[in-house]
Protein backbone atom coordinates (compact mmCIF):
# COMPACT_ATOMS: atom_id res chain seq x y z
CA UNK A 1 0.00 0.00 0.00
CA UNK A 2 1.39 3.22 -1.24
CA UNK A 3 1.38 5.80 1.85
CA UNK A 4 0.99 9.78 0.62
CA UNK A 5 2.46 10.77 3.60
CA UNK A 6 5.55 8.30 2.74
CA UNK A 7 5.62 10.06 -0.68
CA UNK A 8 5.16 13.48 0.90
CA UNK A 9 8.29 12.74 3.11
CA UNK A 10 10.52 11.87 0.59
CA UNK A 11 9.71 14.43 -1.90
CA UNK A 12 10.65 17.22 0.76
CA UNK A 13 13.69 15.33 1.95
CA UNK A 14 14.68 14.94 -1.99
CA UNK A 15 14.57 19.01 -2.73
CA UNK A 16 16.11 19.81 0.74
CA UNK A 17 19.40 17.51 -0.59
CA UNK A 18 19.06 19.18 -3.79
CA UNK A 19 19.49 22.77 -2.37
CA UNK A 20 22.13 21.40 -0.34
CA UNK A 21 20.39 22.35 3.18
CA UNK A 22 20.30 20.65 6.14
CA UNK A 23 17.33 19.35 8.08
CA UNK A 24 18.22 21.75 10.95
CA UNK A 25 18.17 24.76 8.37
CA UNK A 26 15.03 23.86 7.13
CA UNK A 27 13.08 23.30 9.95
CA UNK A 28 14.87 26.98 11.39
CA UNK A 29 13.56 29.05 8.44
CA UNK A 30 10.23 27.24 8.27
CA UNK A 31 9.54 27.95 11.90
CA UNK A 32 8.68 24.34 12.56
CA UNK A 33 10.48 21.83 15.33
CA UNK A 34 13.90 19.47 13.99
CA UNK A 35 12.14 16.54 15.38
CA UNK A 36 9.00 17.10 13.73
CA UNK A 37 10.08 17.80 10.37
CA UNK A 38 12.40 14.57 10.34
CA UNK A 39 9.61 12.71 11.40
CA UNK A 40 7.49 14.17 8.28
CA UNK A 41 11.13 13.24 5.88
CA UNK A 42 10.68 9.80 7.22
CA UNK A 43 6.67 9.28 6.55
CA UNK A 44 5.98 8.96 10.19
CA UNK A 45 3.83 12.12 10.95
CA UNK A 46 1.44 13.59 8.28
CA UNK A 47 2.05 17.52 7.79
CA UNK A 48 -0.55 19.91 7.59
CA UNK A 49 -0.88 22.20 4.76
CA UNK A 50 0.35 25.40 6.57
CA UNK A 51 3.75 23.10 7.60
CA UNK A 52 4.26 22.04 3.99
CA UNK A 53 3.26 25.76 2.53
CA UNK A 54 6.47 27.11 5.40
CA UNK A 55 8.43 24.16 4.28
CA UNK A 56 8.15 24.65 0.64
CA UNK A 57 8.87 28.61 1.36
CA UNK A 58 11.73 27.67 3.24
CA UNK A 59 13.07 25.71 0.26
CA UNK A 60 12.21 28.47 -1.90
CA UNK A 61 10.09 25.51 -3.69
CA UNK A 62 6.28 26.20 -4.90
CA UNK A 63 4.31 23.83 -3.35
CA UNK A 64 2.58 23.17 -6.55
CA UNK A 65 5.63 21.89 -7.92
CA UNK A 66 6.16 19.78 -4.58
CA UNK A 67 2.90 18.40 -4.79
CA UNK A 68 3.02 17.37 -8.60
CA UNK A 69 6.24 15.64 -7.95
CA UNK A 70 4.31 13.76 -5.18
CA UNK A 71 1.59 13.01 -7.76
CA UNK A 72 4.01 12.14 -10.58
CA UNK A 73 5.55 9.29 -7.93
CA UNK A 74 1.94 8.10 -6.78
CA UNK A 75 0.89 7.40 -9.90
CA UNK A 76 4.02 5.39 -11.25
CA UNK A 77 3.47 3.18 -7.82
CA UNK A 78 -0.19 2.69 -8.60
CA UNK A 79 0.70 1.92 -11.83
CA UNK A 80 2.78 -0.36 -10.44
CA UNK A 81 0.14 -2.37 -8.00
CA UNK A 82 -2.80 -1.88 -10.36
CA UNK A 83 -0.23 -3.31 -13.26
CA UNK A 84 0.63 -6.64 -11.04
CA UNK A 85 -2.78 -7.15 -9.84
CA UNK A 86 -4.52 -6.88 -13.51
CA UNK A 87 -1.62 -9.34 -14.38
CA UNK A 88 -2.75 -11.70 -11.59
CA UNK A 89 -6.41 -11.50 -12.63
CA UNK A 90 -5.55 -12.24 -16.01
CA UNK A 91 -4.04 -15.66 -14.95
CA UNK A 92 -7.70 -16.75 -13.50
CA UNK A 93 -9.23 -16.35 -16.77
CA UNK A 94 -11.10 -19.39 -17.43
CA UNK A 95 -10.63 -21.00 -21.26
CA UNK A 96 -14.18 -20.31 -21.85
CA UNK A 97 -13.64 -16.97 -22.36
CA UNK A 98 -13.08 -14.99 -25.59
CA UNK A 99 -9.55 -14.42 -26.68
CA UNK A 100 -10.52 -10.59 -28.26
CA UNK A 101 -12.56 -10.49 -25.00
CA UNK A 102 -9.42 -10.54 -22.81
CA UNK A 103 -7.25 -8.86 -25.68
CA UNK A 104 -9.72 -6.01 -25.29
CA UNK A 105 -9.79 -6.22 -21.16
CA UNK A 106 -5.66 -5.90 -21.85
CA UNK A 107 -5.96 -2.86 -23.95
CA UNK A 108 -8.57 -0.37 -21.86
CA UNK A 109 -5.89 -0.90 -18.99
CA UNK A 110 -3.08 0.29 -21.00
CA UNK A 111 -4.58 3.81 -21.77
Amino acid sequence: MVLVRQEIGDVLRDFRQQKGRTLRQVASRASVALGYLSEVERGQKEASSEILASVAEALEVPISQIMREVSDRLAIQEQLHFGAVLEAETSYIPDTVPAGFVADFHDSFAR
